[in-house]
């Protein structure tokens, strides 16, 4: 154990030789004798130092890099979503024009049918004349041919017993005439059946026509069904996570879409309810539902133009760090989140809004205030430098300011708050709440 020890001392001394520092003066001069173990504490605790600087800077970097790989995701899955919001709404336009040009078609093919019934009503009715003239004309006809039979007797017996008497001829001329009036019914007996049966297959044709007609309205109505199908469970998918969206952000969902609908009660509304009844009488059923699917894609408008308004955004783009959040904390009421970047890092305005404060102010530091729809204010503390004055209107996305470390910081970040009535709220809710949408 000695001589292993001996020896560790000695591979020591040769890779740490003793060394000795001296200090001098202008009085005298000192020295300070290194020895090999002092030297290889050293430089192991040289090692160690190095080590931790090289692990912290990797994690924080690893970290920024997944927070901006998050936040690019978060961008790439909003941009998806109004694109989809766009493709939507064509096929929304489309589907809508599409309904209303089939439902004139079969307004015009009704026309067409309701036409052609009276005109095969009119047919049925002179057919049904005409079969009552027939029959009286075959009345007519039997009793003249019945007769003209026992006229040809009267003719044969006074033939056999003609004698020259002038009444007898009179007689004669009186059944050549009844003979050529039976030969007039006959002929007119014979047109009349004619155009009876003209009558009869023009009718057979109207009646296939009307069946036709009534088979492809049918057709059209299966189809504008299935467009509208489709069209209410798109809406339904698509409104569902933004009434979430806000009811998760703690607003009331329906005077929130009242504020907004005031907003624009001056232009006549995005959209309007839409009739194909031109009597003046309520919508039948496909009209119902058309206005339906209005409602809904008004519902989806006013969302749209609500959540623009609303602070649903980050208030930094670039790489950050949650360095603190809403809650309690060194026994006070911390009232917002803190965000840490380097120093002059952009800060953009969550939300649509109009500035009403930019400035110091104690504690916050320089602040920028701004004030946004349904009573909702949003705070930018502990800034740099400024890009907005007060009454200016900004909108979601626009440079505000740049990171700093004025008031009462201990290092350069954003302190972000989010206040509803005054009252401060987390920001994490409209932050997350918007997340889980986009």
């Amino acid at each position: 154990m000695t001589s292993l020890t001996n020896k560790m001392g000695a591979a020591l001394a040769r890779a740490f030789p003793e060394k000795r520092l001296f200090l001098r003066s202008n009085t005298e001069t000192r020295y300070v004798r290194l020895s090999p173990a002092t030297q290889v504490m050293t430089v192991s605790g040289i090692a160690v130092v190095v080590g931790w600087t090289i692990i912290a800077s990797s994690v924080l970097l690893m970290d920024s890099i997944g927070s901006g790989h998050e936040r690019d995701q978060a961008q790439r899955e909003q941009q998806l979503y109004q694109d989809r919001l766009n493709a939507m709404s064509d096929q929304r336009d489309a589907a809508l024009a599409e309904a209303a040009a089939a439902h004139e078609r079969f307004n015009a093919a009704l026309r067409q049918v309701s036409t052609m019934q009276s005109q095969l009503l009119d047919s049925e009715t002179r057919l049904t004349e005409l079969e009552r003239g027939m029959d009286v004309t075959y009345g007519k006809l039997r009793d003249a041919v019945l007769a003209r039979d026992a006229a040809r007797q009267e003719v044969a017996q006074l033939n056999d017993s003609l004698n020259g008497d002038g009444s007898e001829m009179a007689e004669l001329a009186r059944l050549g005439d009844m003979e050529k009036t039976v030969d007039l019914l006959a002929g007119a007996l014979t047109a009349a059946s004619g155009q009876r049966d003209s009558m009869m297959i023009e009718a057979q044709e109207a009646e296939d026509f009307a069946e036709e007609m009534i088979f492809e309205a049918k057709l059209k109505q299966a189809r504008n069904d299935k467009i509208f199908n489709q069209l209410e469970d798109a809406l339904t998918i698509s409104v569902s996570p933004l009434d979430k969206m806000f009811r998760s952000a703690g607003l009331n969902t329906e005077n929130l879409l009242d504020q907004v609908r005031r907003g624009y009660s001056g232009q006549g509304g995005p959209l309007t309810p839409m009739s194909f009844s031109t009597k003046g009488s309520e919508p039948d059923a496909d009209g119902l539902r058309a206005n339906g699917i209005l409602e809904k894609l008004d519902r989806m408008n006013l969302y749209r133009i609500a959540a623009q308004k609303a602070p649903f955004a980050l208030p930094v783009k670039s790489s950050f760090r949650f360095t603190s959040g809403f809650g309690p904390r060194w026994g006070r009421m911390h009232n917002g989140t803190d965000f840490a970047a380097s120093h002059g890092t952009p800060i953009h305005s969550t939300a649509d809004g109009v500035v009403t404060h930019a400035g110091r102010q104690s504690g916050y530091g320089i602040l920028v205030k701004i004030k946004h729809e349904f009573g909702i204010e949003t705070r930018y503390a502990h800034l740099s430098r400024l890009h907005v004055k007060v009454g200016q209107r900004v909108s979601r996305g626009e440079r505000i300011g740049d990171m700093g470390n004025t008031g009462r910081s201990t290092g350069t970040h954003l302190h972000y708050e989010v206040r509803v009535g005054g009252r401060p709220v987390n920001p994490m809710t409209y932050i997350k709440a918007a997340q889980d949408v986009f």
